[in-house]
């Protein structure tokens, strides 16, 4: 007789159990983050139920990948998400990777561009050319594609907040290239949606900042239809601490609010959401990221249907991917190598479309031209030399791999049915539902990392004495702020004054009275040689600057760690200095200049304010001078700032000279991307103590408490 399915699991069984010597199978069984559980073995019966199973590609719901073909007919597009300094310096750097085999441009902005303001703004004074280009003008973005056709090239932005004079500079810069419009090729990230939730670089209030994505949808529909109006992206929600089940979640239901926002126009569904793209991030759970990528394309399948789309495409989820920079580790930097290595291939393993490789001294400073070699050659040996783009979706029929990406899908289903009974993502985020999912999954993360339940090698375990530090990229921010501001001042100089002025007046009309598409107004704005700064500013004027109060989330921290004996030492050295000292220590926890990136400062504020410092959290985007009169205010025993864009050696000698200007005896120590090459520099500002990337924060916590000089002990 032979054997049957049964049998073979109960043989199976059978051994497992001698091999495991008396230890039940169910250790065996792991719950992912996600709450997803994982078994040691996947069979056939894990398949019954599973209704995508018999699918294939290019054809709903498109689990196997949006193309009938995919790689075996075109290999993704190997991307770099790049930008420096000045516009010339990131056009020779554009030219040497397309060179070198890069097939698509991804521009990276500075924070001043990001948020709105020309490089000669107060405010912008020390983010000027730090975490990419500082563009201000179309003038700039003409050097920045100096030499590289529009009409050949796909170019792809990653702009929120000011994506309506960026858009218009790039527009301005292809007419002015002699390129049709209908030829211009590429992704406009405007996201504004996930900048409320994550990342923080808005400008404008929620409702105008959706009235801004709409229109650029309906621009890009009618005027120019090969270019991807919208990246819809979770990209930062995991950057942030989302796992992978709330980044594909609200990442899709991010999408369902844009749909409907540019429905509401009067578009028809199928005239835009073909060119509807989307970006995820893919972290280190290398199935996990597959299976999440599989489930983006069913369920969207899945939720379109509500649309009525009649074409195909509509349906159709085409993605973006970038392997992940909180993965990355300042500590033992070469590791992180391997880590790109690994995301990147469940990147491709997942379906993406096109895909950027981090550089391995990001969690150390911005990438140098050798690191960024590496990042961009791990995709071109991947694509070219391990022949995994021979066949369409290779995992396909895995047990394993099918199961997950139900699971998975079923996760993520239930989340967006959530947001969904909220009144959509925006009504969510208004009610706080999804930052406070991410917070807590970031808590946890962080939790266990320092529990050592996740191993991050060089971190928490296998540790090394001398951890191989590299040279990092350094970027003088006077010198490129210099020599913006004198382009500025050229531009101001020889274009007309009164038609800037009277297109300025007519995109600050359509803004208030709502009639005309803002994006063409914008570019009749840009065209005139009206910079960044002054098409934000006419916006600004008519519907102001949002600004957001953050609040703590107690218990958040403390309920990751449970009954964990460190977390409860530290606690009791809290509480034994407010008994000598009659009050909690007071920690002011400050984000300072445009970096919105906040994910760090928030974790610090929760854990310190659950182990019981009295903790204010500072609002985003604080001048140094204004962070000293709030820690004036406050009382404050430490300074503790949060710096992750680059503009550490500019923003701390500012705060130190505050700082004393008002005889302020305060402890400051800062957090974050800080090379190593610099923490002398900042010990002999009188900063204290400097915590990296990975650092615990347990330990930083019982350090700082040591540093504050007390009266009574």
């Amino acid at each position: 007789m032979a054997e049957t399915a049964s049998d073979k699991l109960g043989a199976w069984a059978e051994q497992a159990a001698r091999e495991l010597r008396g230890r039940p199978l169910d250790d065996l069984v792991w719950t992912s983050p996600e709450g997803v559980p994982v078994k040691p073995l996947y069979t056939a019966e894990d398949l019954a139920g599973v209704p995508h199973v018999d699918s294939l590609p290019g054809a709903a719901p498109y689990v196997r990948g949006p193309r009938a073909t995919m790689y075996p007919n075109r290999p993704w597009t190997v991307r770099q998400y790049s930008g420096f300094s000045t516009a010339q310096e990131s056009n020779a750097f554009y030219r040497a990777n397309l060179a070198a085999g890069q097939k698509g441009l991804s521009v990276a902005f500075d924070l001043a561009t990001h948020r709105g303001y020309d490089s000669d703004h107060p405010r912008a004074v020390d983010d000027v050319g730090m975490a990419g280009v500082a563009v201000d003008s179309v003038e700039d973005m003409k050097v920045l594609f100096d030499g590289i056709p529009l009409a050949d090239m796909s170019v792809s932005m990653t702009m929120n907040g000011a994506v309506l004079p960026v858009m218009a500079n790039y527009i301005v810069a292809g007419d002015e290239q002699g390129v049709a419009r209908s030829a211009l090729a590429g992704t406009i990230q405007n996201d504004i949606l996930k900048e409320f939730m994550v990342r923080n670089t808005y400008i404008y209030p929620p409702q105008q900042s959706m009235r801004i994505v709409a229109d650029i949808i309906g621009f890009c529909a009618t005027e120019m239809p090969r270019f991807n109006s919208i990246s819809i992206s979770g990209y930062h929600m995991q950057e942030a601490g989302a796992d992978a089940v709330e980044e594909l979640a609200f990442t899709l239901a991010d999408g369902l609010e844009y749909v409907r926002a540019a429905r509401q126009t009067g578009l028809d569904v199928d005239a835009f959401a073909p060119r509807l793209s989307f970006f995820f991030c893919i972290g280190m759970n290398f199935f996990m990221e597959i299976a999440k990528l599989r489930a983006a394309r069913l369920l969207w399948a899945e939720l379109m249907q509500q649309f009525n789309p009649k074409n195909p495409m509509s349906s159709t989820l085409r993605m973006h991917c970038q392997t992940s920079g909180v993965s990355l580790q300042a500590q033992d930097p070469y590791n992180n190598v391997v880590r790109t290595t690994i995301e990147a291939l469940a990147g491709a393993l997942g379906g993406t479309q096109s895909l950027h490789t981090n550089s391995f001294d990001e969690a150390i400073a911005l990438p140098t031209p050798f690191s960024a070699r590496i990042a961009r050659n791990t995709q071109t040996i991947l694509a070219e030399e391990s022949q995994i783009t021979r066949t369409v979706d290779p995992l396909g029929g895995s047990y394993f791999v099918e199961r997950l990406t139900h699971d998975v899908a079923a996760a993520a289903r239930a989340l967006i049915e959530e947001v969904e009974a909220l009144g959509g993502m925006t009504a969510a985020i208004a009610a706080g539902m999804p930052m406070r999912r991410i917070e807590e999954s970031a808590a946890k993360r962080q939790a266990r990392v320092e529990r050592g339940e996740d191993v991050v090698v060089g971190v928490n375990k296998y540790r090394v004495e001398a951890d191989g530090q590299v040279e990092a990229r350094e970027i003088d921010n006077s010198e490129v702020r210099r020599a913006q501001i004198k382009a500025l001042e050229r531009v101001k100089a020889l274009r007309d004054q009164p038609s800037v002025d009277a297109a300025l007046a007519d995109l600050a009309a359509s803004a208030k009275n709502g009639a005309g598409n803002l994006l063409a107004a914008s570019v009749a704005a840009a065209a005139q040689r009206a910079t960044v700064g002054e098409i934000s500013s006419a916006l600004e004027s008519v519907w102001g600057r949002h600004d957001t109060r953050p609040a703590l989330v107690a218990g958040v921290y403390s309920s990751a760690y449970g009954d964990h004996d460190g977390f409860q030492a530290v606690r009791d050295e809290v509480g034994e200095f407010a008994s000598l000292e009659g009050r909690a220590p007071n920690v002011f926890v400050v984000k300072m200049g445009q970096d919105g990136h906040d994910r760090g400062a928030k974790t610090i504020a929760n854990a310190f304010n659950d182990l019981g410092f009295d903790v204010e959290l500072s609002p985003l985007f604080l001048t140094p001078t204004e962070a000293a009169v709030r820690s004036a205010e406050l009382g404050a025993d430490v300074v503790g700032v949060s710096t992750l864009a680059g503009a550490h050696k500019t923003l701390m000698p500012e705060l130190m000279q505050a700082l004393e200007a008002r005889g302020q005896d305060v402890v400051v120590v800062c957090g974050g991307v800080i090379p190593e090459r610099d923490h002398q520099f900042l010990r002999d500002l009188g900063v204290q103590a400097i915590f990296g990337p990975g650092a615990n924060v347990l330990d930083a916590a019982s350090e700082i408490l040591r540093l504050i000089p007390g009266r009574n002990r």
